[in-house]
C-alpha cells in the first residue's frame, strides 16, 4: 500500500521546475546608448519581434536567446543571451533522484537574466537585411 502512495508522490516531486515555473520568463532589454529600436529574438522554442526598451515574456529554453537589433538612429547590435539553470532546481533534482530528467524535457528549470543591455555599434548588418 505504501508503494502506491510513494511512487506518485516521487513522480510529482521529481518534476519540480515543471510544476513550479511558468513556461515564460520576463526579460527587460535596453540598448547601451539608451536609444530605442527593434530586435528579433529567437531560441529553439519561439521567435519574437520586440520594441526596445521593453520587458518581454520569453519562452524558457536550454539554448541561448539570439538577438539581432537595430536602433532608431541606425546602430546595430547582435549576439546572444545565455540560458542558465536555476541552482535550487539542481539541488532538488539530486535530492529526489530524478537528476532533472523531467525539467530537462520541458526546459522549465532554465532561465535568462532578468535584464540585459544590448551593446550597439555603428557598423554591422541591418536588422532586416
Amino acid at each position: 500500500m505504501l508503494k502506491y502512495i510513494l511512487i506518485p508522490l516521487l513522480i510529482i516531486l521529481n518534476s519540480c521546475g515543471t510544476i513550479i515555473n511558468d513556461a515564460n520568463v520576463p526579460v527587460s532589454l535596453s540598448f547601451s546608448d539608451g536609444s530605442s529600436g527593434k530586435c528579433k529574438l529567437s531560441n529553439k522554442r519561439a521567435q519574437y519581434l520586440v520594441d526596445v526598451p521593453s520587458t518581454t515574456m520569453i519562452r524558457r529554453s536550454d539554448d541561448a536567446l539570439e538577438f539581432d537589433c537595430e536602433t532608431a538612429n541606425g546602430m546595430y547590435g547582435w549576439g546572444s543571451i545565455p540560458s542558465s539553470i536555476e541552482g535550487e532546481k539542481v539541488a532538488a533534482s539530486v535530492i529526489f533522484l530524478d537528476l532533472g530528467i523531467t525539467d530537462a524535457i520541458t526546459d522549465k528549470s532554465r532561465t535568462y537574466p532578468a535584464s540585459f543591455v544590448i551593446p550597439v555599434s555603428s557598423t554591422g548588418k541591418g536588422l532586416f537585411d
